[in-house]
């Protein structure tokens, strides 16, 4: 009498699916380098203590070079959605917003928003104790400099100088926010009561490229 026949038949073996590829490291690439862009497109004045050269030659171009780059790499992962899905648009789309808060953000203003009214008490106190004679030009080559020194409360970029223009009028007194090459500077000028900005005597030459009025007394104004 025969056994039972034996099942000989080769059991399934089930293929594993092929791993989804993963975008998570260009999403981090991409949000990296954004982030570091925005934040030097947005403290670029406050990079003032540094030296200039430094930042316009070095610290700029390879941010701008380093952005530009990821723009490109992130358009190349375009042609990826097709075969991996539509999350490789992702770090296209953190580029372009990037790029977008870059032309039309008011970054700078911002900053210089928070640093006017951060800094305000301390610059008031300063005027004061100027126009009281208590601070005076210090600094034997500039008759129109206060080195304030590392003791007082950081008001001005630079090494934390001021510039003072006293006149008939009263004392005009300019914080830094900026100190470039040529002569170039930017800062918050604060002009006597019924003052005119445009009379400090850095524009006696040359009237100033910005002048925006940040409040009674207070220009924001560039060279």
């Amino acid at each position: 009498m025969a056994g039972p026949a034996t099942d000989i038949t080769t059991p399934d073996v089930t293929t594993p699916a092929p791993a989804s590829a993963s975008v998570r490291a260009g999403v981090l690439a991409a949000a990296t380098v954004s982030l570091v862009t925005l934040a030097i497109a947005t403290f670029e004045l406050s990079m003032a203590d540094w030296p200039s050269g430094f930042v316009l030659l070095v610290i700029l171009p390879l941010a701008s070079l380093l952005f530009f780059g990821c723009c490109l790499w992130s358009a190349s992962q375009l042609l990826r959605i097709r075969k991996d899905g539509a999350k490789f648009a992702l770090p296209f789309l953190i580029c372009a917003l990037t790029l977008a808060a870059l032309v039309y953000a008011p970054l700078q203003q911002i900053y210089l928003q928070h640093d006017f009214w951060a800094r305000r008490a301390d610059r008031e106190k300063i005027v004061a104790r100027v126009e009281n004679g208590e601070l005076f030009p210090n600094v034997g080559h500039n008759r129109n400099l206060i080195a304030l020194g590392s003791r007082a409360p950081n008001v001005s970029a630079g090494g934390n100088d001021i510039v003072i223009d006293d006149t008939d009028d009263g004392v005009y007194v300019l914080f830094l926010t900026s100190r470039g090459l040529k002569q170039y500077f930017t800062g918050f000028l604060r002009v006597p009561p019924g003052g005119d900005p445009k009379k400090f005597f850095e524009f006696e030459d040359k009237p100033p490229t910005q002048l925006v009025r940040y409040d009674e007394d207070w220009w924001f104004v560039a060279n």
